[in-house]
């Protein structure tokens, strides 16, 4: 086997060319790679077309290359915490192929396990499925761009014939991870939220590289208890159990003198 550990971020994504496409993890802010994100943004890598859940926020995750303008494309499913996504999409600096979470999560996963496309519900009726999604505007509020009518066709669903959309599966030139621990092999194991877009990220990257918390020998994890093996894995960097993690959004509840 061979040991995927690279020394640093930087070297890592240094042959992610201009123009690249990206898969990238994370759940709001929840395991959002920032060492390699922060490694991309050194470098300079322009004219990204990144496909992850979101888009980070204004001043971490995703956000930090988007402020730069590194971005070209975003496909997600939630751009509702970033300001300075919904202006440079308003503006027309930036297209959007907005995809439905639960459809966004699949194409990933089929592009990871050589599965071409798939028919789904989700979006049927709507102009997910239909067309007409603005996906470019134009600097005066115009549609630069819509999205395109998808084949559709109708099963039996227990006897009931239903209507399903056809949704292409997504690959992408690189994948950006994060995952709590690691081995040398690139087996890894995600955290709570964490887990959510990660794995799938990672199986529709045709190079992932990893940023792992903490990287253990082969063999110290469960095999159990792994949950992305290392065959979808290719670079790994260690950033330490220390590294700063945000929270999107705190809420505190108000204090009640229930008791009292």
């Amino acid at each position: 086997m061979i040991d995927k550990e690279w020394a640093t971020a930087a070297e890592a994504v240094a042959d992610i060319s201009d123009g690249a496409s990206l898969a990238v993890g994370g759940f709001g802010l929840s395991g959002n790679p920032i060492a390699l994100i922060d490694a991309l943004l050194a470098q300079g890598t322009t004219g990204l077309s990144v496909v992850s859940n979101n888009c980070g926020v204004d001043d971490w995750g995703l956000g930090v290359l988007l402020n730069a303008k590194r971005i070209r494309k975003m496909t997600s499913s939630y751009v509702g915490e970033n300001k300075e996504f919904e202006r440079q999409f308003l503006s027309g600096e930036l297209e959007l192929e907005l995809t439905p979470q639960g459809t966004l999560a699949e194409k990933l996963r089929a592009g990871g396990s050589g599965i071409a496309a798939f028919y789904t519900q989700t979006g049927v009726g709507t102009q997910v499925a239909e067309g007409g999604l603005p996906r470019r505007y134009n600097a005066d509020g115009s549609v630069a761009a819509a999205s395109v009518p998808k084949d559709t066709r109708s099963f039996a669903v227990d006897g009931v014939e239903k209507e399903f959309v056809l949704e292409e599966a997504i690959s992408t030139d690189y994948a950006l991870v994060h995952a709590a621990l690691g081995d040398r092999h690139g087996n890894l194991v995600f955290t709570k939220a964490a887990r959510n877009f990660n794995p799938l990220a990672a199986m529709a990257g045709r190079v992932c590289i990893a940023q792992v918390e903490r990287l253990v020998e082969p063999g110290e994890i469960d095999p159990d208890s792994i949950h992305l093996p290392g065959v979808f894995v290719h670079r790994m960097i260690e950033v330490g159990t220390d590294i700063e993690k945000r929270i999107e959004r705190r809420t505190v509840a108000p204090a009640t003198n229930e008791g009292n």
